[in-house]
């Protein structure tokens, strides 16, 4: 190569000598374990629950370094987060890299190495994966394809079912709203704001597994990624027929992504997530849950956003700071592509 950089050729995802090197000096490099280290086409795992939850997802960010971290750390966040709001106590994950020839080596380890790190972070072990490797211009960089693996205590099993949700039961979420979507524009665009928004992308299964520990009101959990909260909230008031109210003066917004939005004409309600979890809880129990998310730092900014209603079955409603109501609907197009 012209700058001596060394860069991923085709015959990283042949089969042969440069592939096994490849696996060998820099995947293995950074994801070792007793399970990898088989390298046997599938992983023989121990878990000890009869209940598990598994879950599958792609990531396709542009760009794929953004302020608050990177594909890498991305695809683990997302899966273990998946895996949480689910109930589940995140085990396994698999990891397959789809490659362009021609990639930086330089960039592909220090993806492979933020998601080493965030995977020790969240105590979840990389166990089997898979490399191709593409021709320039028949892929845009670098894709990462995850599924994860988790147990579910028989107590949680209904948290994804939404199943229980009654009316006065409140909604609660662990901090600032669309700091992801909008940090990702932002390096996107190259805007050069003064106050640059971080990425909220984090692994939420240790602030998830100490509230279902230590409370007893948790009715249902999401991620709020693309989307937003609004596209949560609906999902959730259709699929328990019932209405949902928000209060904009109760929401967190960042001054950040507040003056981004106004500027872009975005609403932060459908901006994207990667460090959020949507509770539903039992009004008697939500200051309980408050307090024990405010003692992790992921859940320093908790609030209570809104409640659960009879009224306006199927529908969410925003009870706006100026004392007016506005119909807050499910979202159609995608204001922010490849976020994820």
């Amino acid at each position: 190569m012209s700058n001596g950089e060394e860069k991923i050729l085709l015959s990283h995802g042949n089969g042969g000598r440069m592939m096994h090197d490849l696996i060998g000096n820099l995947f293995l490099k950074y994801f070792k374990n007793p399970i990898l280290d088989e390298q046997s086409d599938a992983a023989i795992l121990p878990v000890d629950s009869a209940e598990m939850a598994f879950t599958t997802d792609s990531f396709v960010i542009d760009p794929l370094f953004f302020p608050g971290g990177n594909i890498g750390k991305l695809a683990v966040c997302g899966t273990v987060n998946d895996l949480s709001v689910s109930g589940a106590d995140p085990c396994f994950i698999s990891v397959s890299f789809i490659i362009e020839e021609g990639f930086s080596m330089r960039d592909l380890e220090t993806i492979v190495s933020s998601l080493s790190e965030e995977a020790k972070k969240a105590k979840v072990t990389i166990v089997t994966g898979d490399t191709k490797v593409v021709n320039k211009g028949k892929c845009d960089k670098i894709f990462i394809n995850t599924a994860g693996i988790g147990s579910v205590k028989k107590k949680n099993l209904l948290i994804s079912k939404a199943g229980n949700i009654r009316p006065g039961d409140v909604v609660i979420i662990n901090g600032t709203i669309g700091d992801h979507g909008m940090a990702v524009m932002g390096a996107r665009e190259s805007f050069n704001f003064k106050t640059k928004v971080m990425s909220d992308c984090a692994s939420l299964n240790k602030l998830i597994q100490e509230v279902l520990d230590k409370s007893f009101g948790v009715k249902f959990m999401r991620d709020p990624t693309r989307g937003g909260v609004a596209t949560v909230v609906n999902e959730l008031a259709g699929k328990a027929g019932l209405g949902i109210e928000l209060d904009e003066s109760a929401l967190p917004v960042s001054k950040g992504v507040s003056a981004m939005c106004e500027l872009f004409g975005f609403d932060p309600l459908y901006i994207a997530n990667e460090g959020k979890v949507l509770i539903i809880a039992d009004p008697v129990e939500s200051e309980h849950i408050i307090e024990i998310m405010k003692e992790n730092e992921l859940g320093s900014q908790s609030a209570i956003i809104g409640r659960v209603t009879e009224d306006h079955t199927g529908k969410v409603v925003l009870n706006t700071s100026t004392g007016g109501r506005r119909i807050i609907d499910t979202l159609t197009g995608n204001p922010l592509p490849r976020i994820c």
